[in-house]
């Protein structure tokens, strides 16, 4: 029998979620405190989990396959022996394959040099980059570009650099996304791309500190957020406090979509809340796109602030016309519509009592390929709405990510491919509307040239990826409704 491994809701997935404590004062607690630090994180990867916990000279570690839930239970974080340093990892696959083998943290080293490392985001240069250290006597493990920064840092520390300098030298040779923590003997290092793609926050804990993709993860163990790791800085944290190694950034490129989607709701960027960002989306979205309607109803969670934005700003009542059934993951399913359409409605129900005969606003925050837009239209349809105007709290996505995003090819991008009536035709709306790119970027508070849109504009801030993205353009045609 053909099966198909799907995402039922049809959203961008994000590569991974990274987490690292130090502190001795903790030292039997922090097994337990990562597990909590990755179950904040769970959103940004559901393939894999791992967690390793080291004195200083011996590592233990566990990972599998699942959600942390379910690779960690009393007995495993038990067998994680006691140490100050800690490393957490959830991963989703861009690079390598969704196996045990690219499960993190990944180990590199050769000799008496090792290190652990756990990585969030995807380098555009990982094949040269694995050819240059294959050249060099270097052997992998896996097929994630995760062991590539590991051996370029090892590499480095075999030189006899500190391992400051080390890393500083190795980020070099990293051409794309990286936020990572690593292990290196009895120190906790912390860096982030030359551009900070990805997020990286920093928070005090009892006798140390932590890093974590994203403050929420500070904020389930108790930890006090102090700063975002800088574009392009090394932190490295041991007994003696926190060394900061700083390089320039050639220009600040926060992903725009860890606001419109990937980060959760309560997570703080430069300070400034999520929540807010979403909500403030919402807000424009009713002023560039108004509709007379009776009801606004958000995609359950990544549309809820969106459209609780929307309604305040058009005076339309809001309601939760589509209930989530929250314990519905990744699912297996034939690949035909009417699975597919099975797969939806596993995970979304609609509610008629909110929709029979009303005029329908459902607000989400993107489309992708746009499968899963239409069934929802159907959904809503089939439940009595009179009409379904649908609204996108950012604008069509029309090129790949190279960055550590899910949609790396334009053929498979719904926005890519149509104008937005050919697409409203297609998902079956009454009407169809996105937010402009200036109004998102205006909703982050954030300055334009601060984030990066490549997918939304395709300009895309590191060297030789433009060109790539061109070459991609010209070389698919394949029409998405072919799919």
């Amino acid at each position: 029998m053909d099966v198909d491994y799907r995402d039922t809701d049809g959203k961008p997935k994000e590569a991974c979620g990274v987490f690292g404590m130090y502190s001795r004062e903790l030292a039997g607690e922090l097994a337990q405190r990562t597990y909590f630090g990755l179950y904040a994180l769970q959103h940004r990867g559901q393939e894999s989990a791992g967690i390793a916990i080291s004195d200083g000279e011996r590592t233990t570690a566990f990972r599998d396959m699942g959600l942390v839930s379910q690779v960690f239970d009393g007995p495993r974080l038990a067998a994680l022996e006691s140490g100050h340093l800690a490393l957490g990892h959830v991963r989703y696959s861009t690079t390598g394959s969704a196996s045990w083998e690219n499960a993190q943290p990944e180990f590199g080293g050769r000799g008496e040099v090792n290190v652990a490392v756990a990585h969030n985001g995807n380098l555009v240069n990982a094949k040269s980059l694995r050819e240059e250290l294959a050249e060099e006597g270097f052997k992998f493990n896996s097929t994630s570009d995760t062991t590539y920064i590991a051996a370029a840092a090892v590499r480095e520390l075999e030189r006899g650099r500190s391992v400051g300098e080390a890393v500083r030298e190795a980020m070099h040779r990293l051409n794309g996304a990286y936020s990572v923590a690593m292990i290196f003997r009895d120190k906790l290092v912390a860096f982030r791309d030359p551009h900070g793609f990805r997020p990286l926050a920093i928070g005090r804990i009892e006798g140390g500190y932590v890093v974590s993709s994203e403050t929420c993860g500070l904020d389930i163990i108790g930890a006090e957020y102090l700063r975002d790791v800088e574009p392009g800085e090394v932190v490295v944290i041991d007994d003696d406090g926190l060394t900061s190694y700083r390089s320039e950034s050639p220009r600040r490129a926060l992903c725009v979509f860890e606001y419109v989607y990937f980060a959760r709701p309560d997570s703080r960027f430069d300070g400034r809340e999520v929540a807010g960002s979403r909500h403030r989306m919402g807000e424009r979205l009713a002023e560039e796109a108004p509709v007379e309607a009776d009801v606004v109803i958000p995609v359950p969670d990544s549309g809820m602030m969106a459209a609780v934005g929307y309604s305040q700003a058009s005076g339309i009542p809001y309601a939760e016309g589509l209930i989530k059934n929250r314990y519905v993951g990744r699912t297996f399913i034939q690949p035909s519509d009417g699975m597919r359409q099975l797969g939806i409605r596993l995970k979304l129900n609609p509610l008629p009592s909110v929709i029979e005969g009303k005029r329908v606003v459902v607000v989400d925050d993107s489309i992708v390929r746009g499968n899963t837009s239409r069934k929802l239209v159907e959904l809503l349809f089939e439940a009595g709405a009179a009409e379904v105007h649908f609204r996108v709290s950012s604008p069509p996505i029309t090129g790949p990510c190279y960055y550590g995003i899910d949609m790396d090819s334009p053929d498979q991008l719904v926005g890519a491919n149509f104008t937005v009536e050919e697409i409203r035709e297609q998902i079956g709306a009454t009407t169809l509307a996105y937010l402009s790119t200036d109004a998102m970027v205006a909703a982050t508070e954030q300055p334009k040239d601060r984030l990066c849109r490549a997918c939304f504009d395709g300009e895309y801030p590191t060297r030789g990826t433009s060109e790539k993205f061109a070459l991609e353009n010209r070389t698919h045609h394949a029409p998405l409704n072919s799919r």
